[in-house]
């Protein structure tokens, strides 16, 4: 057969391969074969290996090749075995004429050698004629195999605006093919799909960039075939091929810009500080972090009146009220507000500016208002026991709108419940209802109410009046004395000092003047003019016997206008005291014991006394006097 025949020219043609393959058949010389006059030397097994191509698509058993033995006289009285890998199965041998026939198509990726072993038996007797020899049978590769990538998509990524040549990934296909003999297993890499936008290297399937400066907002994603081809990429090669999927990412190239160069907003005058007056938006092609900008107001009408606040989930900016709006005093503003991206790439900085400004137009409308009071807080004063009916203060409130509504004025009653104080309904005129005692309060703290007639809106202010002393109470003493004298005192003896209090605040300060009602022959009186005064004796050697204690009245007097006075009467109890003026009693047993009755007399008195008594309740109890007399 013609395959069997390639591979006999195939195996001959190699040098060295025909002398270890097989030996001469006995009787055919070497001149047969090349047409020189060569004699054949006698020997026994010449053989080494045996080579067969793999994926054999020839009708039949692939011959592999011929063993012969020199002790084969070619009488049908030698047998060849044949024992190894594959022996029987894979391999089969013709016992008489020693030719190997492989059975099936082999596959050198599955197993890319056999090692047999093989002999010459004599037939009748069954004996070896030659010891067995080991062969090897190679199979020969031929390129049936196409390269493999690991996977069959990989994904990648590069940063946009990146320079030409700039790494994006490396894929690697493998050969199940043999690297050691011919191109089968050399790999050629090339791009299918992709180009002009990146490049592979043919050897080791780096892909890189191809074009300088592409820019994510133009395109973001990219497929790119990648094709290995064996047989060093020439035509006839098996392929494999793998996608790519490449996507640019952000860097920060792009600037902020308003779609707008002017923005009209509205708020209402009554909004709150902090209230939201509406939202301004830049955009930026850019994504992420790339993206993130902030808000200011450069200038404008009163820019303090608003401020604007970066939200930053949504990247806009919030224009909101700082300060209390009025729409009778200023109904229009402008303002001038940037945009600025948050983190600037300095390698694109020549792509800026990276900002951008807008105007905003900010209309405040009209709001009915409530009446607004010409204070925040009202004080009045008042003096004290003044007249029910008074006149305290005004307090005055107007309706801020363009159009002025009526005012009335009232009293919170919750804030004046025992009911001291009247307004006048129409002028805002604050009366009193009844007369005023500082020393029962000094303050009084009301609230009065504004309302507009026509919307009945309403606000409140707190109105403090202050009630002023006036000097309606006398000084009396700061304290209850207890006062003693010796009875062996010495004229001019001091035995008290007292002070003053007075519950009225003049301006400025209290001064207080003590003296005796009546000229008294016992005591006199110094007044030490600091709001105290001393209690002296005018006279020496008082007697308890005579008297145990005398009344003093001191009289005190405030010098504030009109001058209020007062007399405390000061009690002086009369004591015995030791030569050093030591206390040493004032009570009536003394006074008693120091008359001469003795202890015993004493009780003997208190039992006559209860005698008496018991008489006069009536007849004695027959039980008691029997118990008596017992």
């Amino acid at each position: 057969m013609i395959i069997n025949q390639l591979t006999f020219l195939l195996l001959f043609c190699l040098p060295g391969w025909s002398g270890a393959l097989i030996r001469p058949v006995p009787g055919i010389s070497t001149s047969d074969r090349d047409g020189q006059a060569l004699h054949r030397t006698k020997r026994g097994w010449m053989w080494n290996s045996f080579f067969l191509l793999e994926e054999w698509t020839g009708k039949g058993k692939q011959y592999v090749g011929k063993l012969h033995s020199d002790m084969d006289g070619e009488d049908g009285n030698v047998k060849y075995v044949l024992t190894g890998d594959g022996a029987g199965t894979v391999f089969e041998i013709d016992e008489n004429s020693g030719d190997i026939h492989a059975t099936r198509k082999l596959d050198r990726e599955e197993k890319a050698s056999y090692t047999l072993s093989a002999k010459a038996v004599n037939k009748t007797s069954g004996q070896d004629l030659e010891r067995a020899s080991e062969f090897i049978i190679k199979i020969h590769d031929i390129n049936d195999n196409e390269p493999k990538f690991a996977k069959g998509t990989y994904v990648a990524s590069v940063s946009e605006m990146s320079n030409v040549g700039a790494f994006v990934m490396q894929v690697t296909a493998t050969d199940a093919d043999d690297e050691s003999y011919g191109n089968s297993a050399k790999l050629v890499y090339s791009i299918l799909q992709g180009q002009p936008y990146f490049s592979v290297e043919p050897e080791t399937g780096v892909i890189r960039t191809a074009l300088p400066n592409m820019i994510r907002e133009n395109r973001e994603h990219y497929q790119v075939v990648i094709q290995a081809k064996d047989m060093a990429g020439q035509m006839g090669g098996l392929s494999g091929t793998a996608t790519v999927n490449i996507t640019l990412l952000d860097v920060n190239n792009s600037p902020p810009r308003f779609p707008h160069s002017t923005y009209h907003l509205s708020t209402p005058e009554s909004a709150n500080i902090g209230s939201s007056v509406g939202r301004i938006k830049a955009y930026d092609a850019d994504v992420g972090e790339n993206a993130e900008m902030w808000y200011s107001i450069l200038d404008g009408d009163d820019q303090d009146v608003f401020n604007v606040i970066t939200d930053g989930t949504s990247q806009e900016g919030v224009i909101t009220v700082k300060r209390p709006l009025d729409y009778e005093s200023k109904r229009s503003y402008s303002l001038r507000v940037q945009v600025t991206n948050t983190h600037i790439d300095r390698r694109f900085e020549h792509l800026g500016p990276f900002s951008d400004t807008a105007v905003v137009r900010i209309t405040v409308t009209d709001v009915d208002e409530p009446p607004v009071f010409s204070r925040a807080l009202y004080i009045f004063e008042v003096d004290e026991d003044t007249p029910a009916g008074s006149l305290i203060g005004t307090v005055m409130a107007r309706d801020p709108d363009m159009v002025n509504h009526l005012v009335k004025y009232t009293i919170d009653r919750h804030t004046d419940l025992e009911r001291l104080f009247n307004i006048d309904s129409n002028n805002g005129t604050i009366s009193t209802l009844q007369g005023l005692d500082r020393e029962t309060s000094k303050w009084h703290n009301i609230s009065v109410l504004a309302t507009e007639l026509s919307t009945a809106l309403q606000t409140r202010v707190p109105v403090f009046i202050k009630v002023r002393d006036v000097n309606d109470n006398a000084p009396e003493f700061a304290m209850y004395y207890e006062t003693i004298v010796c009875e062996n005192v010495k004229a001019g003896q001091l035995i008290q000092t007292i002070s003053a209090v007075d519950t009225d605040e003049p301006l400025i300060g209290h001064k207080f003047v003590f003296s005796l009602s009546t000229i008294n022959p016992n005591f006199t009186i110094f007044d030490n003019e600091d709001n105290t005064a001393r209690i002296l004796t005018r006279r020496g050697s008082f007697n308890r016997r005579e008297m145990s204690s005398y009344l003093l009245p001191v009289v005190i007097s405030d010098n504030d206008y009109p001058i209020q006075s007062s007399t405390s009467t000061l009690t002086v109890r009369v004591c015995a005291c030791d030569s050093h003026g030591n206390v040493q009693t004032c009570s009536t047993e003394a006074l008693m014991l120091s008359a001469g009755l003795s202890t015993g007399a004493l009780v003997a008195i208190l039992l006559c006394i209860l005698i008496l008594l018991n008489l006069a309740n009536g007849p004695p109890n027959p039980a008691v006097h029997t118990s008596t007399r017992a």
